[in-house]
């Protein structure tokens, strides 16, 4: 792969890109993460929950707060790698766009996640697999029946960012190639899942999918496989960098685990005498902040810059096996000494402390139920769309969502993006209303 292709600004859906008057000169790219940041479904990750159910006293994250995380993450990361390449290939145009690309896709990455956590994956997954879902499967080919019965947030992430909903305009949000490639975290098919039931796009993008890879110049492997979008590989680790440093202060927040603990969870990132600076430091801003919280914010921001160098510094030492299509696994996986050793030990006890929490499974149980019974009723309601009951559930449903559905895989898939579209709230309400117990 090259980057010159790699980083097309090249909008999907558009044949050439905008022209914009110079004095309000904006790179492609910047366009990307300003239309993101504008967009309802973005605001939308607002009330949608991350880990923890969504505040009461305490704030913790939700879906949009940890976005804007990754992005930021994902920008400073871009950007140590932008600056390595831009020396090693000085005649390659759009290689300060990087941090920006990155920004953006992280900023993007968990659009297609629906309401209640990964626990809304679960549950749509099982009302197909365990549930009234089943009787459908006689009616989808094999692919489209993997699409169902493997919910999967990353490809429906791709679906809302390039669907042209009824209404929409075409190529949904019109994000350039490179913006929509970096957010591919697994560029394959249902069929072709992971061990861990991931994948990149439902076969109603396989298209879709196919004219990224074309337009950015993925390298196709032997097995017909793609193989990922560089940039990719930064977004990922913003997420893993995230995600695990910033349930663990979460936690810290709500009580779940002690000052001493999470203290020494993040001090354990560190090597006492390579990163003898950063002690000195920490040893400074002790004597003059005394709030628990805030020294507890200082070492996470630490850990956090401190991975963001070490990740950087992985994906600058194996890019060439990274174009080669040669570089597998997370960049993450690469950590060593301290940093590895504390990744490790911080994900054994976010499985056994947080993960587990009451509150957590709590939130897991509600949004079994709710989704389980929305997906039930207007699945029906569209394979009967004659009968009394399913006029009425379906003038609720929004324009958006009201297309002229090909197949019953198509009927299914319109239920799927309402549903993962919904709030935590939105999906209680509309469920409170199906009981008959909320008007």
């Amino acid at each position: 792969m090259n980057w010159q292709q790699l980083i097309s600004p090249h909008r999907f859906g558009k044949e050439k890109t905008d022209s914009i008057p110079t004095e309000f000169m904006r790179s492609e790219f910047q366009r990307d993460y300003d239309r993101l940041i504008f967009s309802s479904p973005f605001r939308r990750l607002q009330n949608k929950t991350q880990v923890f159910p969504l505040p009461g006293s305490v704030f913790v994250h939700n879906r949009l707060t940890h976005s804007l995380e990754v992005a930021s993450v994902g920008r400073s990361l871009g950007n140590r790698v932008g600056v390595a390449l831009k020396t090693k290939y000085p005649k390659v145009e759009l290689l300060s766009e990087i941090d920006t690309i990155v920004g953006t896709a992280s900023l993007a990455h968990d659009l297609g996640n629906p309401p209640f956590g990964h626990a809304g994956e679960k549950a749509i997954s099982d009302y197909f697999l365990k549930g009234e879902g089943l009787q459908y499967k006689h009616k989808m080919s094999e692919a489209q029946w993997a699409d169902l019965l493997y919910f999967e947030g990353n490809a429906n992430a791709l679906r809302l960012l390039t669907h042209s909903f009824n209404g929409r305009r075409q190529g949904g949000f019109v994000l350039t190639y490179a913006t929509l490639a970096g957010i591919i975290k697994y560029p394959f098919s249902s069929i072709n899942r992971t061990k861990k039931n991931k994948y990149g796009y439902f076969q109603a993008e396989k298209e879709t999918f196919e004219a990224i890879a074309q337009e950015t110049g993925l390298l196709k492997k032997s097995n017909g496989e793609y193989c990922r979008h560089p940039l990719v590989y930064l977004v990922e680790a913003a997420d893993d960098i995230s995600y695990q440093i910033m349930d663990i202060e979460d936690a810290h927040k709500l009580g779940i685990l002690s000052t001493e603990k999470t203290t020494s969870l993040l001090m354990s990132f560190f090597n006492p005498v390579i990163d003898a600076a950063f002690y000195r430091k920490k040893d400074e801003i002790a004597q003059e902040v005394t709030d628990k919280n805030e020294q507890i914010s200082f070492l996470r921001a630490s850990v956090i810059n401190h991975l963001v160098g070490l990740c950087a510094n992985i994906f600058i030492e194996n890019e060439e096996k990274i174009l080669a299509g040669e570089f597998s696994g997370a960049l993450v996986d690469y950590l060593e000494g301290s940093a590895e050793k504390a990744m490790k030990h911080c994900a054994k006890v976010a499985w056994e402390e947080i993960y587990n929490h009451r509150s957590v499974i709590e939130i897991e149980i509600t949004g079994y139920n709710v989704l389980n019974t929305i997906i039930n009723h207007y699945v029906k309601a569209l394979f009967d769309n004659e009968a009394e009951y399913s006029k009425k559930l379906l003038a609720l449903l929004p324009l958006q969502y009201k297309e002229n559905h090909s197949d019953d895989y198509s009927k299914i898939r319109s239920v799927l993006d309402f549903v993962s579209g919904m709030t935590d709230l939105y999906a209680l309400d509309l469920y409170k209303l199906i009981k008959g117990i909320g008007i």
